[in-house]
């Protein structure tokens, strides 16, 4: 256990072999959602066949009409290529915040994995943008509408990768927070009005059943769809505006 500290809601392993490289509970969790839904993929495409005749076929298809109805109505049909990527991003997101269901430290709670999708997606609209208008046009669009203005483009650009992490990684902590908040001080407020029970009845958290299950409810499924939803539309939105042409270009 001498390879094992804790810091905060995370715990770190040490593996000696590789220098001691730590392992944080978000890597661990990660791995797990990603072969969770590497093996649901597994069982939804088990023997396709052309004519559905089971209804895991009929799921599969309907999860790849809605993907591929999503990217065509966002960016277009020149970017249906897009769907998988886009369907990666959704499933990484939404199973990644409903582990906290199961009792995991959900990976969308740590800043360093939304931080590394938003600046996937970063590269990808600079590399639309230089794409649709040639490396000088690229550059030459922070200068506009006039060469002062470049400094707060910059700063716009460099914006849109920030915002999306703190977008996402805040409403998923806040709601982790608000949750435990609440259920302590139900705790609390338990005691103070059935504590005069006697025996062990006046120690049993009463108020404790029901509300937090409610409040899981909106924070833990609700919040986390939505978060995996807006994260996904606002990549489609980013990169389909990016491989727009300047008009002036």
């Amino acid at each position: 256990m001498d390879n094992i500290s804790i810091q905060g809601a995370k715990i770190y392993f040490e593996i000696p072999i590789f220098g001691g490289i730590p392992i944080t509970e978000t890597q661990v969790n990660s791995l797990i959602v990603i072969a969770v839904i590497f093996v649901l993929c597994l069982v939804l495409t088990r023997g396709l066949k052309v004519k559905p005749t089971s209804k895991r076929q009929l799921v599969a298809e309907w999860i790849v009409e809605k993907v591929e109805g999503l990217v065509k109505d966002n960016m277009g049909s020149k970017f249906e290529g897009f769907a998988p990527f886009v369907a990666a991003l959704i499933g990484l997101s939404a199973f990644s915040s409903l582990s906290a269901l199961f009792g995991m430290y959900p990976p969308t709670a740590d800043l360093n994995t939304v931080a590394g999708w938003a600046l996937l997606v970063f590269v990808m609209i600079t590399y639309y943008k230089i794409k649709a208008n040639g490396f000088g046009g690229y550059l030459k669009g922070y200068t506009k509408p006039f060469a002062l203005f470049t400094p707060f483009n910059i700063l716009s650009e460099l914006g849109t990768p920030v915002s999306m992490a703190f977008r996402h990684f805040g409403n998923i902590v806040s709601g982790t927070v608000i949750s435990a908040l609440v259920y302590s001080a139900l705790a609390a407020l338990s005691t103070a009005v059935l504590g005069w029970l006697p025996g062990v009845l006046g120690k049993i958290p009463f108020l404790q059943v029901g509300i937090p299950a409610v409040l899981s409810i909106y924070f833990d499924v609700f919040t986390s769809c939505m978060q995996a939803f807006i994260f996904a539309m606002l990549t489609m939105l980013y990169i389909a505006s990016a491989a727009q042409p300047d008009e002036e270009g």
